[in-house]
């Protein structure tokens, strides 16, 4: 199973809304740097793409954040990138009751481990 189209779209909502709105480069990177979210089956992944620091002719994928939902349990799990390239549970808020709330604590991020 996965997201009904109507939840995609409400939580492409949240995602624009809480994350995106506040976070989108300034108008003179905005053809550099672009956002986006790849939602697949019961997971969101937040991430951002930018030219290569070497190579700037070559596009990199980065990271931001990544949220599973567990239906049985009704909890979204919350994982970041750390620098081995896997995908860790957040140790500090490993679980949260709201995709808003995941949202709201990507934005924040307290312990600098999203947005770097």
């Amino acid at each position: 199973m996965a997201f009904t189209d109507a939840e995609i779209a409400r939580y492409a909502g949240l995602i624009e809304k809480l994350i995106w709105a506040k976070r989108r480069p300034p108008l003179h990177l905005r053809n550099k740097v672009r956002e986006g979210q790849r939602i697949k089956g019961y997971e969101i992944e937040l991430f951002l793409v930018r030219p290569h620091f070497l190579n700037p002719t070559l596009q990199i994928e980065s990271s931001v954040a990544k949220t599973r939902y567990i239906k049985s349990r009704k909890i979204w799990k919350v994982l970041w990138k750390r620098a081995d390239l896997k995908w860790h549970r957040y140790s500090p808020r490993p679980e949260v009751k709201s995709l808003e709330t995941f949202l709201k604590l990507v934005d924040e991020d307290p312990h600098c481990c999203f947005w770097g």
